[in-house]
């Protein structure tokens, strides 16, 4: 087995620290000290990492005045011309006078590191506060819909001199829009992808005067890729930049903090006339996303034409029940919360393709989500359902899941602990949307993931000769709850479904042995080996609900962290076990029904 080939069971969908080799994680966290300090030594106080993303690391300080500024820096390990973007981002940001961009500062570059310096956005970006309160309510959306609208049309009437020279964002998404709820003020943040715009909302070439036009290659594009989870299909696909990719960005963004997503993906099976908003406001943000160009092209049209009508209309808070969870989560309390990283079998659910050739040769864990592992040639509905996956790992929650597609129904088993009370309606929303994007799949099959914390994480170190590095073995964590043995059926795991034909990694039979035994106790938990060239990295979560057995369920984690040394091969493999039999049938249902703001709030 080729160590390049290994990351083909289970795929981590976001890098934590504490997935990182010891040598790597010290260097990331030196590399963070270093620029915490030279902030602080330039006469900066209170400078906190607040970001990070694809391209670079974002700071924040505060000058003797007062003052708060951000600090961005590019990733030194980048290609030199992925890292010259962010002078080109320093340029477009200070071409632009609104007051919902963050005020351009300076650039500096130090040695190979760019530094862009610009006012600090007061509030937490609408990512953020999604995850914290689930869905948004009608009144903030079309709210937030008028100022990013107002904030478009100033950027298509942007002129140099007297020509034409329309600015695109490109990357127009709820992380990167920032709301003082206090004060109700937007910012929109990350002008990295922003570029002129080269043709209009016609497709007619812009050009500042006739020589422009030409000497300039038209049928080149200078568009960059925003996040693949918000562009439209225009951007997506490398045409021409336009006006109409920031529209894509904004109805995306609607949409997503109306239906408690974090893509676009899913409009297909939850459209947004099914979310309780105005009817008019709805079926434009569907028109926008349609896979139609005549169709979102007439309703950005309706929408930038008609949003100032649209956002005078009457919009109280509704009380509306909170949605039954259609699968049971519980709710436990810990001192630290866990630092969730979902592992899935999605490479069996769905197909790979690498399509951004000019980062290829950029060998960064945190590109996967971006470019490296999105999946183009599969349906908008699965992509939908791995993304809300994900969302769930923004909580902080352990346990499992398994989706089963039949010819008429979805079966769900699921076993999930969340460790914070305050998010429980917020997690409601997320595992809402998950059940009902399942719910929109036809194709028959199987899809099961973990949910652990990263900070558990084993790694033990390979030498030069493949030979393990320790002095003690560590220990497998594990807590222990009782439950009543009326409240057990039938005990599983899904081992007993067989081998999955994504796994790589041939374990040895002690370690398969001893997870048989563990089988035959009652608890819930999962364990994945992920073996690599350098270390093994053994991820876990156990619970023992049957506090009679302690002695023999530790013995058995002993033994399987003995046997773990032993393991030579390359690749992943893991087993998950859910505490009981309770599995939840769901009819498959293509597109949810409409479901639209009253006409008369006072009435409800």
């Amino acid at each position: 087995m080729s160590k390049q080939s290994i990351h083909n069971f289970y795929i981590n969908e976001q890098q934590s620290i504490y997935l990182l080799s010891h040598h790597d994680a010290k260097k990331h966290r030196q590399w963070l000290n270093i620029c915490k300090k030279q902030l602080s030594l330039l006469g900066y106080q209170d400078v906190e990492l607040i970001g990070s993303g694809a391209f670079g690391f974002v700071f924040a300080g505060v000058e003797d005045s007062g003052a708060e500024w951000v600090f961005k820096f590019s990733r030194i390990t980048l290609a030199q011309s992925v890292r010259d973007r962010l002078e080109d981002e320093a340029y477009m940001l200070s071409q632009i006078d609104n007051p919902m961009v963050p005020e351009f500062f300076a650039f500096e570059r130090v040695k190979k590191q760019g530094i862009l310096m610009m006012a600090r956005a007061k509030g937490e970006d609408l990512e953020q506060i999604s995850i914290k309160q689930g869905r948004f309510s009608a009144r903030d959306l079309v709210q937030l819909a008028l100022k990013l609208r107002n904030v478009l049309v100033e950027l298509r009437e942007r002129k140099n001199g007297m020509s034409p020279q329309p600015v695109v964002h490109g990357d127009i998404k709820p992380s990167n829009i920032v709301w003082d709820q206090a004060s109700d003020a937007f910012s929109l943040v990350d002008w990295g992808s922003s570029v002129y715009a080269q043709v209009d909302i016609h497709g007619e070439p812009i050009a500042s005067n006739i020589m422009d036009l030409m000497s300039s290659d038209i049928a080149s594009t200078n568009a960059r890729m925003g996040d693949v989870y918000f562009i439209g299909d225009e951007q997506m696909s490398g045409a021409r930049s336009s006006p109409r990719f920031d529209e894509q960005g904004v109805a995306s963004t609607i949409y997503a903090l109306a239906s408690a997503q974090s893509c676009r993906f899913g409009a297909n099976v939850i459209p947004a006339t099914s979310l309780g908003l105005p009817m008019e406001f709805a079926r434009v943000i569907d028109g926008m996303l349609s896979k139609d160009k005549v169709t979102r092209d007439q309703a950005g049209d309706y929408f930038m034409r008609n949003m100032p009508a649209i956002a005078k209309v009457y919009l109280p808070d509704l009380k509306i029940p909170q949605d039954k969870v259609p699968i049971p989560f519980w709710i436990t309390h810990l001192q630290e919360q866990p630092d969730t990283v979902v592992y899935s079998s999605r490479k069996q659910f769905l197909r790979r393709a690498d399509h951004n050739q000019q980062l290829l040769d950029v060998n960064d864990a945190q590109l996967d989500r971006y470019y490296k592992e999105f999946l183009f040639d599969t349906g908008d509905t699965e992509k939908a359902f791995l993304a809300s996956i994900s969302r769930l790992a923004k909580y902080p929650v352990v346990g499992g899941l398994s989706f089963h597609w039949q010819e008429e129904s979805v079966f769900v088993e699921s076993s999930l602990m969340l460790h914070d009370e305050s998010l429980d309606a917020a997690f409601t929303d997320a595992v809402n949307a998950t059940v009902m994007l399942a719910q929109g799949i036809e194709q028959k099959g199987l899809f099961k993931c973990c949910l652990f914390d990263a900070r558990q994480t084993i790694q033990l170190q390979r030498d030069e000769t493949g030979a393990y590095i320790f002095e003690n073995l560590p220990e497998l964590q594990y807590s222990v709850s009782h439950v009543a043995a009326s409240e057990v059926t039938r005990p599983h795991s899904y081992f007993e479904d067989g081998k999955d034909p994504d796994e790589q990694l041939n374990l040895p039979k002690q370690i398969i042995q001893c997870v048989f035994e563990l089988n035959k106790i009652h608890h819930t938990g999962c364990i994945i080996f992920e073996s690599l060239n350098d270390r093994l990295k053994i991820h876990y979560y156990y619970r023992l609900l049957d506090s009679s057995q302690e002695e023999k369920f530790s013995a058995l984690l002993r033994e399987i962290i003995q046997y773990a040394v032993s393991i030579q091969d390359y690749g992943v493999a893991g087993f998950m076990k859910l505490p009981y039999k309770n599995t939840r049938e769901f009819a498959l249902c293509p597109r949810q029904p409409d479901y639209f703001y009253p006409k008369n709030p006072k009435s409800n």
